[in-house]
């Protein structure tokens, strides 16, 4: 009986050729290339969040299009969607492939002199990589090498292939990585850096119109861009506008991400244990969609392949379910926060979990301040995603759980500017008293004094029941003891916040459900009872749902905080002790909606 062989697990590595030719599993997402060649327009621009598949998508088109790979066509798609329905163009094209990632942005100079020298290696490894078809191609190297970088190296490339009779695909990956990294960094050359060199006559926007005039000579057939966000096209239109944008469209919801059923056959192919996943793997990766109509969300790639390794180097769950790659995103929102009203809109998506507002499909970065361009972005970072549509606007939400910690790190770093004097340490131990001894008080008390209470008047502008959420939720994450997840779905009801206890912690103890109210300081006693009854109203409703009620060690509180130094904890004395049990929560299934 021969045993099955797995397929390696590809995370971190894009090169479509080697993920081909050395036993990686693929995920195949190639009847998309039959989409876009049949598109009207050749000239192609789609946009999708870090992380999300990008450059091997980009390398897939490479190994499809370009000539060299013609007698490597079977063996690198013949059993994929393309293999079994080639596009009347493949391997027809010398491939220019740039990937603008990496630009040096320390200064002015510095960074003219690095977007010129990737534009001349670029020419010179596409000139190096058609030697065979390009006769004079080695005299062209020659003088690249001898002459300072300058982006007049593309029009030679240009006049090489048109010599040679043949058409060129551009692709260009991370158009955009500079633009953000402005972003991320704030601009350290002054404000009209950016425009100086995107706007007329600038060295970028240069680059595009060269690449606009080998289009319209038919010398570059097609084209192919990919990047983060839309906050240079704008500033680019009328230096590149013959671009169509795919990002939004129905369509192309699924072309990069996984779906349900994607990741089901990932699992299969690398011999993923589904036993050992004890985690809702939905809550914490998946959830985007990038169209109102979108028949299926997606997985992000990066956020569930990292989950994968780590499971299957350790035969367990990771000690953090969490890609730390998630959080490089932070520096770029702390940037982008700097102004109040960006700050406002940040913590209100933070507390509220969505927002409803309108995707613009591109914008300037000098825009960036403004609320719906701010919003936009975020929804083309992943840090928001479509719910469903509003009218003629659609309702924003965060997309899962590793999402959520960025804008948790947000706030954590926000209130810490304001308690400068904040002890972790006792904090950490009140938590870790009502996970092993069942005992709230002290981390109640512990909130309430040292940090709901010290709060400016700023903040108290956004107290209400959401906030104090907001805050217990980013204190609690902090132990990794408790994932707090909000809005839980007991049936009926949605929980506040319920506190699932890691399950990779042996000794399966204490779990909580609470529910939050608030009253203002002059509230009446009349008023605080009301608020008492509906709170033990819906923790009875919860504890007897199906979802928790065999649920073991599961223990539920209302607190009522009034104003923002008094608070009233009252215990649900009508909890069902249920028996002792070393069960833990199951993944979702991911065959299913």
């Amino acid at each position: 009986m021969s045993t099955k062989k797995n397929y390696k697990l590809p995370y971190g590595n894009s090169d479509f050729r080697r993920i081909r030719l050395e036993n990686y599993a693929y995920v195949d997402k190639t009847r998309f290339i039959e989409m876009l060649e049949n598109e009207v327009n050749p000239n192609q621009f789609f946009i999708r969040p870090r992380k999300f598949g990008k450059s091997l998508f980009f390398m897939t088109l490479l190994y499809y299009y370009d000539i060299n790979y013609a007698d490597q066509f079977e063996q690198l798609f013949g059993d994929l969607y393309i293999g079994q329905h080639p596009t009347a163009k493949k391997n027809s094209y010398v491939v220019m492939a740039f990937d603008f990632s990496g630009l040096d942005t320390s200064n002015e100079e510095e960074f003219r002199f690095s977007f010129a020298s990737n534009v001349c290696n670029t020419v010179r490894d596409f000139l190096q990589q058609h030697t065979k078809i390009f006769p004079d191609a080695e005299k062209f190297i020659e003088q690249i090498d001898s002459t300072p970088p300058n982006i007049g190296t593309l029009e030679m490339a240009f006049s090489v292939a048109k010599k040679a009779g043949l058409k060129i695909f551009v692709i260009i990956d991370e158009y955009d990585h500079f633009a953000n990294d402005l972003i991320a960094m704030g601009n350290l050359f002054g404000k009209d850096f950016y425009k100086q060199v995107v706007t007329a006559n600038g060295l970028v926007r240069d680059f595009y119109e060269k690449l606009k005039a080998a289009t319209k000579s038919s010398t570059v057939d097609r084209t192919f861009i990919t990047g983060v966000s839309p906050v240079m096209l704008d500033d680019l239109t009328s230096g590149y506008n013959i671009a169509d944008n795919l990002s939004l469209k129905l369509k192309y919801n699924e072309m990069m991400g996984f779906t349900h059923q994607e990741v089901e056959e990932l699992m299969n192919k690398t011999g993923i244990d589904a036993n050992l996943i004890t985690i809702n793997m939905d809550y914490y990766y998946n959830g985007y969609l990038f169209h109102k109509d979108g028949k299926n969300k997606v997985y992000n790639p990066s956020m569930i392949l990292y989950f994968f390794k780590e499971l299957l180097d350790a035969g367990k769950l990771p000690a953090s379910v969490v890609d730390p790659n998630v959080n490089t995103d932070y520096n770029r929102i702390k940037r982008l926060t700097e102004n109040g009203h960006n700050r406002d809109i940040l913590i209100k998506i933070a507390k509220e979990g969505s927002i409803v507002a309108q995707i613009l499909p591109k914008f300037s970065i000098d825009q960036l301040n403004n609320k719906r361009y701010f919003v936009s972005l975020l929804f083309y970072m992943g840090l928001l995603t479509i719910k469903e549509s509003c009218g003629e606007m659609v309702r924003l939400v965060v997309p899962n759980y590793s999402i959520q910690t960025v804008y948790w790190e947000y706030i954590q770093e926000l209130m810490y500017s304001e308690l400068p004097d904040f002890d972790t340490s006792d904090l950490l131990n009140v938590i870790s008293a009502m996970f092993k001894e069942g005992e709230i008080e002290s981390f109640i008390k512990y909130v309430s004094e040292n940090i709901l209470s010290k709060l400016s008047d700023h903040d108290l502008q956004n107290f209400d029941e959401k906030y104090i959420k907001l805050v217990l939720m980013v204190y609690l994450r902090m132990s990794r003891i408790y994932t707090p997840m909000s809005e839980y779905e007991a049936v009926p009801g949605r929980i506040d916040l319920f506190l699932q206890s890691n399950p990779r912690i042996p000794e399966y103890q204490y779990e909580w459900i609470l529910e939050l109210k608030y009253c203002k300081t002059n509230a009446s006693p009349k008023e605080i009872a009301q608020k008492r009854e509906e709170g033990l109203e819906k923790l009875n409703q919860y504890l007897n749902s199906d979802r928790l009620k065999d649920r073991p060690n599961l223990k539920s509180a209302l607190i009522i905080f009034i104003g923002k130094n008094k608070y009233k904890i009252i215990k649900n004395e009508t909890t069902k002790k249920p028996k002792q049990s070393n069960n833990k929560p199951t993944r979702k299934k991911s065959s299913k909606k």
